[in-house]
């Protein structure tokens, strides 16, 4: 009992990290498989086939390339604004400051169905053909709240006294924020980026609201395959995403390693 005791926050840990990861690693493991039929579900046979040939479903690598490219610019927009938005809510008092704090985490507390369903019947009323545009409007306005949110709370753990330091060593303001202010918030601004890219990516419910029938996301081929039999290069296009991710965080950790290492 008393090894348990002390191993129990590791093992929980360990079970937690199986748990999530478990989904991923079936993904992956399908991936190799050489599926007889429409369906992947049972294991046949081991195969590289689709990992030589990722695009050799119809429509799937355009599908990806469209997802890639909405994520993409509606992350960097989302990221602009949001961190422009959250410096004037986190280091400004003006008026109208308590409902633009309201007005922000609407997006994040109202159901996609709901929000995805409002912006299309705003895009009709307007005359607006939805489209990648739409879609692409839709995402960066959902997108705006979590990186205010993220942003915002790294603003609110900045020691004041920093910026006053690079003041007392004559810094300008534009100094100060440049070479103190920006560098302490950039993780946060990163977090943010991320989360952003990661949302748009994987949406599906707004997005299909707001897309027309040549304008198909990586979500949307899948749920379209899925009534008659997901293509194993599904799996693999998974597969790389998942892996891109697990690479993105170590190189991460290894940099915030390393920086930790120079500090001491």
């Amino acid at each position: 009992m008393s090894w348990l005791r002390r191993h129990a926050v590791r093992i929980v840990g360990l079970l937690v990290m199986a748990y999530i990861l478990l989904p991923n690693l079936v993904v992956l493991a399908y991936s190799f498989n050489k599926p007889k039929g429409r369906l992947n579900i049972t294991w046949q046979e081991f195969s590289l086939d689709a990992w030589l040939n990722p695009c050799n479903s119809p429509g799937i690598c355009s599908s990806v390339g469209l997802s890639l490219k909405i994520g993409i610019i509606a992350s960097l927009t989302a990221t602009v604004l949001g961190t422009l938005v959250a410096f004037a809510l986190g280091r400004h008092r003006f008026r109208g400051r308590a409902g633009t704090n309201v007005l922000i985490f609407m997006p994040m507390a109202t159901p996609e169905v709901v929000m995805g369903s409002s912006l299309l019947t705003l895009f009709i009323a307007l005359g607006v053909g939805t489209g990648q545009t739409t879609i692409l409007i839709a995402h960066i306005m959902f997108c705006l709240s979590f990186v205010v949110v993220t942003v915002k709370a790294r603003i609110a753990s900045l020691d004041p006294r920093l910026e006053e330091a690079a003041a007392d060593l004559y810094a300008s303001p534009a100094q100060a924020f440049r070479r103190v202010t920006l560098p302490l918030v950039a993780p946060g601004i990163a977090a943010g980026a991320l989360l952003a890219f990661s949302l748009s990516f994987d949406d599906y419910i707004i997005t299909n609201f707001n897309a027309s029938p040549s304008s198909v996301t990586f979500p949307m081929y899948i749920w379209g395959a899925a009534q008659r039999g997901v293509p194993v290069q599904v799996n693999v296009i998974g597969s790389v995403l998942f892996l891109a991710a697990v690479a993105f965080v170590g190189i991460g950790q290894l940099l915030a390693s390393g920086r930790q290492r120079a500090r001491a």
